[in-house]
């Protein structure tokens, strides 16, 4: 077998010369950059091919074919992505083999193994790529370099908005060190970073000895708001501090939402208020005063249900004490609805976001664009209906390993609540 090397200003185009000089039955081996494309000069790109010696054809010199029209490249690159295939299938054989062989070798050997194992499953990747690069593909007027297809695409399907998506990318071409674009780890990674930095977060914090604190939620019907007070409700009360806690609700406009509540109060011994006016809310205020922590449940309503949304500003317009407002969605809504109930619940001055039934969907974007455009903090996220267990403190990393490895790989690197 003999290795032929071709040069040229991208990748595909290196590569379109070792197919007419090699014919396609040559293996492509790697593909590297040599040279950086600057203002006065253009990038340099090598490729490496691999040619089988035949008996009759050790001296024969290769005979370059004749020039290829616009819809041959295209065949030509269709078959590159069957020899990548090949070496892929290669390259797993070849690990069997080794894990093998290495069973009595030193560690630090394997180590090496799997090292330059690693590597070349990182060429492998950067070779499929070629097909991005082939025709400069454009996406909003910024150029993706083929070592970030991976990641664009996993950004991309987590449904987040285009303009973040384009403004990430852009980032990360613009800013991200050269050294660390050749590994598919090391570029997770610095995205990882990015992400976690662009979107804020609200570390829970125990209740001193005379604060106290008192919280409202508020949001559209069906996002599980009565579920998420009980939750929290549980957790100030015994699993993780030992605050006295009270409860006030406004919906009673739904008898399965007060019975609801009523039960949840009941098995943690926690006192419970109705209020259906402005002045029984201050009378329940003042005969939890003892309390640390106040928790009210709120009827749910549309985004649109404006009349609905302003009978909860009316409760809170003269209220003299501080009340903490928090907008409670859903992570299973699309980006569209979110920025709506954002939009028409915001004049409640939201404090914070909790996010529920992380575990319904598999795309969390829109939950990322949507705290990076209000920026404003995440308190909680809801990860199932039992409760008090199915409740996560928020982190941004946490989200961020939604998008990038799924919602399980998230939960299984963070699994403490």
């Amino acid at each position: 077998m003999k290795l032929y090397t071709f040069t040229a200003s991208s990748p595909s185009l290196a590569l379109q010369k070792a197919q007419k000089a090699c014919g396609e039955e040559a293996l492509v081996i790697s593909t590297k950059q040599i040279q950086k494309k600057s203002l006065l000069s253009e990038g340099l790109y090598e490729v490496v091919v691999a040619l089988h010696d035949k008996p009759n054809k050790l001296t024969k010199k290769i005979k370059p074919k004749p020039k290829l029209k616009s819809e041959d490249v295209l065949v030509n690159i269709s078959k590159t992505a069957k020899q990548i295939s090949k070496i892929e299938n290669l390259s797993s054989q070849s690990l069997d083999v080794l894990k093998t062989k290495t069973k009595t070798k030193e560690p630090s050997q394997f180590k090496e193994i799997q090292k330059n194992l690693d590597q070349l499953n990182d060429k492998i990747k950067t070779l499929q790529n070629i097909i991005w690069n082939d025709t400069q593909h454009q996406r909003g007027e910024l150029i993706i370099p083929p070592e970030f297809a991976q990641i664009y695409k996993i950004t991309k399907d987590s449904a987040i908005s285009q303009t973040h998506l384009r403004d990430i990318m852009k980032l990360s071409v613009e800013n991200m060190p050269s050294y660390m674009r050749n590994s598919s780890k090391t570029i997770k990674r610095y995205f990882q970073v990015l992400l976690k930095k662009m979107i804020p977060s609200r570390v829970e914090s125990p209740i001193e000895v005379g604060e106290k604190r008192v919280m409202m939620f508020v949001g559209p019907t069906g996002v599980g708001k009565t579920t998420t007070l009980a939750k929290i409700a549980a957790r100030f009360s015994f699993l993780k501090h030992k605050n006295k806690v009270g409860i006030i609700t406004l919906d009673t406009y739904r008898i399965g939402a007060v019975e609801q509540l009523f039960q949840y109060a009941k098995m943690m011994k926690l006192p419970l208020q109705d209020v259906t006016d402005k002045a029984d809310f201050s009378k329940a205020l003042n005969s939890l005063s003892y309390c640390d922590l106040i928790l009210i449940d709120t009827v749910g309503s549309s985004q649109f249900d404006k009349e609905k949304i302003s009978k909860i500003a009316h409760f809170l317009k003269d209220s003299k004490i501080k009340i903490d407002v928090n907008l409670v969605l859903s992570a299973s809504t699309k980006l569209e609805d979110l920025q709506d109930i954002y939009k028409n619940f915001s004049f409640l001055n939201i404090d914070t976001l909790i996010i529920t039934k992380m575990d319904e969907t598999k795309k969390f974007g829109n939950i990322f664009s949507l705290i990076y455009d209000s920026q404003k903090p995440v308190s909680y996220f809801s990860i199932g209906q039992e409760v008090p267990d199915d409740l996560l403190v928020a982190n941004s990393d946490f989200l961020v390993k939604c998008i990038l490895d799924g919602y399980k790989g998230a939960l299984d690197a963070n699994p403490s609540r």
